[in-house]
């Protein structure tokens, strides 16, 4: 029975974000994890029940003119004021596929997060330019595996 609750919300238009959060959720459901339930939303569809359902969040999303996509953003605007009181300290991570360097997209996620005061576990994992599949994967599924670990041992 899961006794920690992951979620995974990311948006995805070209489908190289979709990639990778497919990477990320491959990596959080190992079955060497125990006790982790995965849920998996469209920025779009999630809301602040989800974030008030998770033990840890991870957040995906193209760099969209130097800032993160409105789908993202909508999620994110929609779900603040529902959860800033409930989620602080709410250990969280983000990838980006960015069209330039994904500063604009990491700093617009993390001005927000700020605000809700959660916890970040790693520095942002950042994509910047054609998506090598043989290094950029990995990385997502360790972004995963290393979340639901962190759950499982209690870390985060």
């Amino acid at each position: 029975m899961p006794t920690h609750h992951l979620l995974i919300v990311y948006h995805s238009q070209s489908g190289t974000t979709e990639a990778m959060a497919q990477a990320v959720i491959r990596g959080a459901s190992d079955p060497a994890v125990e006790g982790i339930e995965v849920r998996v939303r469209a920025a779009l569809d999630a809301g602040p029940d989800d974030l008030l359902w998770a033990h840890a969040v991870i957040l995906g999303t193209p760099e969209n003119f130097g800032y993160m996509s409105g789908g993202l953003k909508t999620f994110l605007d929609r779900s603040y004021h529902a959860c800033l009181a409930h989620t602080q300290g709410l250990p969280w991570a983000l990838f980006v596929r960015a069209g330039n360097d994904g500063s604009g997209a990491v700093g617009s996620v993390e001005r927000i997060v700020a605000g809700l005061r959660w916890r970040a576990i790693r520095e942002p994992l950042v994509v910047a330019g054609p998506a090598d599949e043989a290094t950029v994967l990995p990385a997502c599924e360790e972004l995963g595996l290393t979340m639901a670990a962190g759950l499982e041992a209690g870390v985060f």
